[in-house]
C-alpha cells in the first residue's frame, strides 16, 4: 500500500499548467513541522518540505483557491521520478495528491488579494479518481 497523509502550509502559490492533451496539472510545496524538547530541555523544531502534484479537477481547484500560507490536508501516494540535467541524472520524490482539503484561508498570495471560493457553492474536499496513472 502506498498511502500518504500530511497536513501543513503552502510555501508558495501553486503553479497550474495544462498538458498538451489539455489535462490540468498543479504543483506546489507544503511544509510540515515537528516540535520536541531535547534531552537538555531545549525546544527543537524541524521543518520538512514536500512537493505536491495534483491532476484534473483537483489541480484546477488547487490552482484557483490555494495561496501561499494556506493550510491544507493532502491524502495521496509517493511518486518517484528522474530526469537528466547537464548529463547528470536527478531524482525526485513527489506526493501525488488525490484528496486535498482546504483547512484555512491563508495569508494572501503573491499576486495580490487572497483567492477565495464563494461560500455557497464551494466543496472543501476534492477527489479525483481519473488520474491517468
Amino acid at each position: 500500500m502506498n498511502k500518504v497523509i500530511i497536513m501543513g502550509n503552502l510555501g508558495s502559490d501553486p503553479e497550474l499548467k495544462y498538458s498538451q492533451g489539455g489535462s490540468a496539472v498543479c504543483n506546489f510545496s507544503v511544509a510540515t513541522s515537528e516540535k520536541w524538547t531535547d534531552k537538555v530541555g531545549q525546544s527543537q523544531e524541524k521543518t520538512e518540505w514536500h512537493r505536491i502534484v495534483t491532476f484534473g479537477k483537483t489541480a484546477e481547484n488547487c490552482g484557483k483557491y490555494l495561496v501561499k500560507g494556506r493550510q491544507v490536508l493532502i491524502e495521496g501516494s509517493i511518486q518517484y521520478g528522474s530526469y537528466e540535467k547537464d548529463g547528470v541524472t536527478k531524482y525526485t520524490t513527489d506526493i501525488k495528491g488525490q484528496n486535498v482539503t482546504f483547512l484555512s484561508s491563508g495569508s494572501g498570495g503573491s499576486g495580490g488579494g487572497e483567492k477565495r471560493a464563494p461560500a455557497a457553492d464551494f466543496d472543501n474536499t476534492f477527489n479525483d479518481d481519473d488520474i491517468p496513472f
